[in-house]
C-alpha cells in the first residue's frame, strides 16, 4: 500500500481523534464544578478513579431509573454515604468496574491462550468477560448493601444504651439537646454517634429540634429510630414529661434486641442442617465404616 493510500485513512483518524477530544471537552465543560467544600471525602474505591467517575455520572446522571435512583439514594442515606456520593456516581462507579474487569477476564483468557492453554480461546474467552462485566456491574451494588446492613445493625445495638444515657440525662435536670450532647460526648463511637452529631449540627444551625430528629428518621428509616422520634416529637408538642417516655423507649429497645437474639438462636440449628448432611455426617461415617470395610476387604468377604 502506497502512502497516497494511506493519506485517507490517516485523515480520517485525525478528523475522528479531534471529534472524540471536542466531545470529551464538551462533556467535561458541562460537568457540575464538584465542590466538596461541605461533603465527606468519596470512598476509597471510588477515589482511585474519581475524574472518571465524575464524568461517567453526568452522563448517566439524565437516564437513570426514577424509582432506582431513589432506591439509590435511600440506600446511602442509611449507610452514611449521602454526603460522599450520589445515586449518579453509583451508577458510574458499576460501569468502570464492569468494564475494568470484563477488560481484565478478556485480557487473562488471550494471556492463557498463548502460553499454550488453547481451551481457553474462542467460546470460552466471551463468557468469561460476560460473567466478569456482571460481577464488576453489582460489586458497588452489593458492597452498598453489605455497609448499609452492617451500619443499620450497629445502630440498632447502641440504641438502647444512647437512650438510657439521655433518659438519665433528661431525669437529672437537662433539656432533650443537652442530653443528646451529654450522650454523643459521652457514649461509644460509632454510625449512631455520628446521626446524633449531625442532628445537634443542624439544631446548632437553625433548624427546630423536631425537624432535625424528623430527618434522622428519614435518614435511617428504621422503626426503632422512627418509633423513639415519633414518642419524642409528640412529648414536645403536647409538653409531657419525657423522662418516662424514655424510659419507656429505652426498655421497649431493649427486649426488642432480646427478641432478636432468640429468633437467630432459634434459626441457627436450621442454618447448621446443611453442612451436617453434607460435610460432618459423610465424614462420620467414613471413619466409621472404613476400618470395618477393611477388614472386610482382608478376610475376602467383598471380594
Amino acid at each position: 500500500m502506497s502512502e497516497l493510500d494511506l493519506l485517507p485513512v490517516l485523515i480520517a483518524a485525525g478528523l475522528s481523534a479531534m471529534f472524540a477530544a471536542g466531545l470529551l471537552r464538551a462533556v467535561i465543560a458541562s460537568m457540575p464544578e464538584d465542590d466538596r467544600r461541605w461533603r465527606d471525602r468519596p470512598p476509597r474505591a471510588w477515589l482511585l478513579a474519581w475524574p472518571l467517575v465524575r464524568l461517567l455520572a453526568s452522563v448517566l446522571e439524565p437516564v437513570l431509573p426514577p424509582r432506582w435512583r431513589s432506591a439509590c439514594t435511600r440506600g446511602l442515606r442509611q449507610a452514611g454515604l449521602d454526603l460522599a456520593l450520589d445515586a449518579a456516581q453509583v451508577a458510574a462507579g458499576s460501569v468502570i468496574g464492569a468494564l475494568l474487569l470484563g477488560a481484565l477476564a478478556w485480557l487473562l483468557c488471550e494471556w492463557a491462550a498463548s502460553v499454550g492453554m488453547t481451551a481457553v480461546r474462542g467460546r470460552w474467552t466471551p463468557i468469561a468477560a460476560v460473567c466478569a462485566l456482571v460481577l464488576g456491574a453489582w460489586w458497588p451494588i452489593s458492597w452498598l448493601r453489605e455497609r448499609r446492613a452492617a451500619r443499620l445493625r450497629a445502630i440498632g445495638r447502641a440504641l438502647p444504651f444512647y437512650l438510657d444515657v439521655v433518659t438519665l440525662s433528661v431525669e437529672s435536670g437537662a433539656n432533650l439537646t443537652g442530653a443528646l450532647q451529654h450522650a454523643v460526648g459521652k457514649g461509644p463511637g460509632g454510625p449512631l454517634q455520628v446521626e446524633l452529631e449531625r442532628v445537634l449540627r443542624d439544631v446548632r444551625a437553625g433548624r427546630t429540634r423536631a425537624d432535625a430528629l424528623r430527618a434522622l428518621a428519614d435518614r435511617l428509616d428504621l422503626p426503632a429510630v422512627s418509633s423513639w422520634v415519633a414518642a419524642l416529637v409528640s412529648a414536645e408538642r403536647h409538653g409531657s414529661g419525657l423522662g418516662p417516655i424514655l424510659r419507656a423507649q429505652a426498655e421497649q429497645r431493649r427486649q426488642e434486641r432480646f427478641q432478636n437474639a432468640e429468633k437467630l438462636a432459634m434459626k441457627a440449628p436450621v442454618k447448621m442442617l446443611f453442612p451436617l448432611l453434607v460435610f460432618i455426617f459423610p465424614c462420620t461415617f467414613v471413619l466409621l465404616f472404613f476400618p470395618v470395610v477393611v477388614r472386610l476387604l482382608e478376610e475376602g468377604v467383598l471380594r
